[in-house]
């Protein structure tokens, strides 16, 4: 059986002199390995759409126990990428991430259209790199299923004016005081706030639709990624590399929030 699809190249191995096994995100198929055989010589016509994050339309065959790539022709190189050890970090995390979550059809598109157009604006520096990081973890929880219960305090109702805790392992808010009554520090600016509902409520279009204060970021950062791993219920090798980078260690326990508004 052969398969037309477009996908993005997560994960590259190579394999004796020439070929490769490809790992790609599709919107119709989910995540699939493939074989490319001869796709690392320079003169082969899968040379060029076969490279790590490269999006591109390919024609595949389905054996018995594995895939083969027939053709691939690129659609979408994201060169700006290149630009520093920082975003190429990143993607790397992101896609690492995509091959764990590995969805079905039709959360598979989802994700692949979030992981695009983060790639995108990854290269171009559209946004900080941190609250990048951070708007793909938590919107791809939510788009597998594990959605924040972040409308509101969930032992008074509170909506706003003060900080609150999201807690990170089981998704539910409290307010302030609520998490002082259980011995919980707040772990959420307003500004953190009001980023966190925007991630998860917004429509594809307005996702990346807003700015964050530096100090903000940092918190909603924190409780993006212990709320993405709780849920993913495994570590990612990327992610060390990432912090290295990054010069940021990995969250430890909450800290005293800041206060900042929003910047929208």
């Amino acid at each position: 059986m052969q398969i037309a699809t477009d996908g993005l190249v997560l994960r590259q191995v190579k394999v004796g002199e020439a070929d490769q096994i490809l790992t790609i995100l599709t919107p119709d198929h989910g995540v699939l390995s493939a074989s490319a055989r001869g796709s690392l010589r320079l003169k082969s016509k899968l040379f060029s759409a076969c490279g790590l994050f490269c999006y591109s339309e390919f024609t595949i065959t389905a054996g018995r126990a594995s895939y083969f790539v027939d053709t691939a022709a690129v659609k979408k190189v994201f060169h700006g990428l290149g630009r520093s050890v920082e975003a190429m970090a990143l993607a790397s995390y992101l896609a690492e991430a995509a091959c764990v979550l590995a969805p079905e059809p039709p959360e598979s598109a989802e994700l692949l259209r979030l992981l695009l157009n983060s790639l995108y604006m990854i290269g171009e520096n559209k946004r900080p790199l941190p609250l990048m990081k951070a708007i793909f973890e938590m919107r791809a929880s939510c788009q597998a299923g594990y959605m924040p219960r972040i409308l509101a305090c969930e032992s008074c109702g509170r909506y706003d004016g003060c900080d609150f805790y999201l807690d990170t392992a089981g998704g539910g808010l409290l307010c302030a005081d609520c998490a002082a009554s259980h011995n919980r520090v707040p772990n959420l600016d307003a500004g953190a706030l009001y980023a966190l509902r925007h991630i998860c409520l917004a429509d594809d279009a307005k996702l990346f639709a807003f700015t964050l204060s530096a100090a903000s970021t940092k918190r909603l950062g924190r409780v993006c990624e212990r709320y993405f791993l709780a849920n993913l219920d495994r570590g990612l090798k990327s992610l060390d590399f990432l912090h290295t980078v990054l010069a940021e260690p990995a969250p430890a326990s909450p800290t005293v929030p800041s206060g900042n508004e929003p910047e929208v």
